[in-house]
This record gives structure tokens, sequence and C-alpha cells, in this order.
């Protein structure tokens, strides 16, 4: 069983609902990653959602947009990402750690080197936005080979032949983007987001997690009341812009805000 299974089983016979912090690897500089990723999981985080940077983030707003642009510009590529990833293996063994990003890092190293080097240094899945079911046969065949899972996004536009697709070639959880637009964008309405994650759960059976749009602890707690994860990254992320400049306050200062995101979520 993978670290992302094992890790929602356990959360599963607590009765608890997981907390996914989203971050850019290598934002505002890479020496601030690996010391941010622990202090995450000391506050209370069980999985943690590493952005790779890449020039063109079409599925981000301007928040993580901008914190792509700081990593790029420190030369933060996808092997630094994996370096990181080897670097927080040293000391945390447990906590499952999920690459979003792009194809085209990917396709650049090459699918076999890909999930060879992911696999060796302790990845458990991805999620790559632009590779859809259809046309990820040999990405998604060489990253199961190598014990990676594939998490993919559904949206509150996706019909029911999407959702069957998506369950068919999932694995770990999947991601319900809770809002229509980028990430940061929008306000949720929680009668639909209950409706569309109930649907999702009656055809795939996965942990649903829920993002796009979960900006404090308040909404974090109400969408813990009907999906198995939250996941949180705009607010996350627009933290550590506002602190770029004071690198070093930047572990605790996002640890204050997932301690606040886990009390409320476990008070749900």
């Amino acid at each position: 069983m993978s670290r992302i299974a094992t890790r929602f089983e356990q959360l599963k016979g607590q009765g608890r609902t997981a907390l996914i912090p989203f971050v850019t690897a290598g934002d505002p500089g890479p020496e601030t990653t690996v010391p941010l990723m622990h202090a995450m999981v000391a506050a209370g985080a069980d999985v943690i959602e590493l952005g790779v940077p890449f020039s063109d983030p079409m599925a981000d707003g301007p928040v993580i947009q901008r914190a792509t642009e700081r990593a790029l510009a420190k030369g933060v590529r996808l092997a630094d990402v994996l370096a990181m990833v080897r670097a927080f293996r040293e000391q945390d063994a447990q906590t499952p750690v999920v690459l979003m990003g792009y194809l085209n890092p990917i396709e650049v190293m090459g699918y076999a080197a890909f999930s060879e080097q992911a696999q060796a240094c302790g990845v458990d899945g991805a999620l790559i936005v632009d590779v859809p079911p259809e046309e990820g046969h040999e990405l998604v065949t060489t990253m199961k080979a190598h014990g990676l899972d594939l998490v993919y996004l559904l949206a509150p536009t996706s019909t029911q032949d999407r959702i069957r697709r998506i369950g068919e070639v999932a694995s770990g959880f999947v991601y319900y983007v809770s809002v229509k637009g980028v990430t940061g964008a929008g306000h949720l309405d929680m009668a639909d987001v209950a409706e569309h994650v109930a649907a999702i759960k009656a055809m795939i059976p996965l942990p649903v997690g829920v993002g796009f749009g979960i900006k404090d602890a308040e909404t974090a707690a109400r969408v813990a009341q009907v999906a198995d994860a939250v996941i949180v990254g705009s607010a996350i992320v627009s933290r550590i812009e506002s602190l770029a400049a004071s690198p070093e306050q930047i572990p605790a200062a996002i640890a204050d805000v997932l301690a606040s995101l886990r009390s409320a979520i476990d008070a749900a």
C-alpha cells in the first residue's frame, strides 16, 4: 500500500479529515523549502503538495504564478525539486509528498527517468494538470510501474462520463476543484460542493480532496464536513509572499497558519 493510501486509511480510522497544504518548491528560495515542509508536518499537515515551478502555470492564479516566478528566478528546476524531496526524506519517511505541475519539465527529463528518480527520492505521486487521461497512457503506465500515484482534477463542470474515466486511471486520491477558475479564485458554494463530492464518491472509490477557494479556517472546517481532504494553496503561498524578504520567518509563520486550519478541521 502506498504512503498516500496508508495515510488516508489511518485518518479514516481516526475519523479525521486530511489537511493538504500546497507550496511552490523553491519559493522564495531553495533553502526555505525543506525546513518549511518539516514545519508544516509538525503543524498538522497530512500530505504535502509540492509545486514544480513552470513558466506557464495555466491553472494557477496570480498568487501562485508569482511564487513560480520567484522560484524560477532562483534557478529551481524539476531536478532541484526532486532533490528537496530526497532531503526531506532524510528525516521524514512517512508523510506523503505529491508533486503538482505541468508536463513539459517531465517530458524534457523523460518519463522513465522522471519516474525512476521520483521513486528513488521518495515522491509518492503527481498531479500533472495538462495531461488528460485520454492522452497520458505512456506516462501513467510508467509512473504506476514505479509505484507512483496519479492524482487527477475534477471540476464542477465534469460530466458523469468524465468522472468515470478519471476513476479508471486515478490513484491515491482525486482533487475536486471547488470553483470555476484558477487557484485562489471565487467563493465556495458549500451546497454545491457537497453535492459534487457526493456524486464523485458514488462513482470513484478513492478519497476526495477539495481545493481552490479555501481561504481561511472557517471555510476549511465547512469543507472538512463533506470531503476526505482539505487542500489549501493560495492562502499559504500569499503568506509566504508577504515574508519573501525574511525567509527565515516563513516556516514558523506557515506553521501558525496550518495549526489554525488543523484545529478548525478537527473541530468540524
